[in-house]
């Protein structure tokens, strides 16, 4: 596992700007494509290199495809994803417990998707999760291999992390179109989300906006959406797009196992309580090229706890890459 980890986070130090050079001048055709592998990373090191805190890093694998059973006003995507994520304190080379702001925290799991896109401009999604939270999470061999590559100080104080949580998450999540202009480069679309489980239990209410380039793709056939794929049956095909977008949310917390450990026991040595309302901003750009697709976002948020050592909220930047099959 470290040595594909040393691969993916080679490639990203060493090649990005190649790979965005290449993604940017390659043609462009319309098709229909049924499949599609995909790579989201976050990491506070994409907007600044001297800090690295809190939510430290995020790793998702995923592929996704239309099923063969067709259905024209109902369209369907399964998606499966390997998702892991890194939490630390205010650094990651705290030794004395007493310092930590935030516990130590790695969550490993498998998600499986199932959306749907509805008549009335609108989509469903429904995710089942099952992994781990605590040392079975990897956490620490994950940090321990990014700041070898990146030339950072180990990590020290992983010894404190929450303890092993066995994570059953539901999340339920539904996007409905409010509205677009004539020229179709401006958008809105509320946001709803619920998440139950093991792990995280809250539930958020937010906007998102798209301001195109090109002319916006309908919430059923966009990448900003992953509504993109498309059965060689459907009537839609991939097209061009290049926008700008927004998302804000609140988020009201119930529950977060990486920071409270195990709702079933008291066995983790650091724990604390979190703030109960949380505001979330990211804005980014995306476009497709060819057969990928690729995107930048900054992400903000509130403070998740009280009393930590930078209370000004945290940021982090996010990059994604997909590659589309027939």
């Amino acid at each position: 596992m470290q040595a594909l980890l040393t691969i993916i986070f080679g490639i990203m130090k060493y090649h990005f700007p190649l790979l965005l050079l290449f993604l940017t001048t390659v043609s462009f055709s319309q098709e229909k494509f049924s499949k599609e592998f995909s790579m989201v990373t976050d990491n506070d090191l994409y907007i600044s290199r001297e800090k690295d805190r809190y939510y430290s890093n995020g790793l998702f694998l995923s592929y996704s495809y239309v099923p063969n059973k067709f259905n024209e006003t109902h369209k369907k995507i399964i998606t499966f994803t390997l998702g892991h994520q890194i939490y630390t304190p205010f650094k990651s080379t705290v030794v004395n417990k007493n310092s930590h702001d935030r516990p130590f925290a790695g969550f490993l799991y498998g998600q499986l998707g199932i959306s749907k896109t509805l008549k009335n401009n609108s989509t469903l999604k429904n995710s089942f999760f099952i992994g781990v939270v605590g040392e079975s999470a990897f956490g620490q061999e994950l940090q321990e291999a990014i700041h070898e590559i990146y030339n950072f100080k180990k990590p020290d104080g992983w010894k404190y992390q929450i303890r092993n949580i066995f994570a059953l998450n539901f999340e339920g999540e539904y996007l409905k179109s409010v509205g677009i202009n004539k020229s179709s480069i401006l958008d809105g679309n509320f946001l709803s989300k619920l998440r139950i489980g093991t792990v995280f239990t809250d539930a958020s209410l937010g906007f998102i906006g798209r301001i195109g380039f090109k002319k916006l793709q309908p919430i059923n056939n966009s990448i900003a959406f992953n509504t993109n794929l498309n059965h060689k049956l459907n009537s839609l095909k991939r097209e061009l797009e290049s926008f700008l977008y927004y998302e804000a949310s609140a988020t009201y917390v119930v529950y977060d196992a990486t920071i409270q450990g195990s709702l079933f026991n008291n066995l983790s040595p650091i724990t604390f309580r979190p703030k109960k309302i949380i505001f979330d901003l990211e804005v980014g750009y995306k476009f497709t090229a060819n057969r990928f697709h690729f995107g930048y976002a900054y992400h903000f948020h509130t403070n998740k706890l009280n009393n930590l050592r930078f209370d000004k909220g945290n940021d982090y930047g996010k990059l994604f890459f997909s590659y589309l099959i027939r």
